[in-house]
């Protein structure tokens, strides 16, 4: 029997913090991760912050650049 991993919102709702921190939109954002070689569409990206997909591990590095932020600041309340 095939488990599904749990999805978590609160990672969802940091994404959410710090893409409205940066003052980008979600499009502005997937154009970014897009220059940056990272191929995520906006209703992609969408899914990340609303808790329905996991977010790879190389969105997560391409985002950290962008924001200039440590990786704590994504699992922010995980815990």
């Amino acid at each position: 029997m095939e488990q599904k991993i749990r999805r978590d919102l609160n990672m969802g709702d940091n994404l959410r913090r710090l893409r409205n921190s940066a003052g980008l939109s979600q499009e502005k954002l997937c154009a970014e991760l897009q220059r940056r070689g990272c191929d995520i569409g906006r209703s992609t990206y969408a899914k990340y912050e609303a808790g329905e997909l996991n977010i790879r591990a190389s969105v997560i590095v391409a985002l950290k650049k962008i924001y200039g932020c440590s990786y704590d600041e994504f699992f922010f309340g995980l815990d």
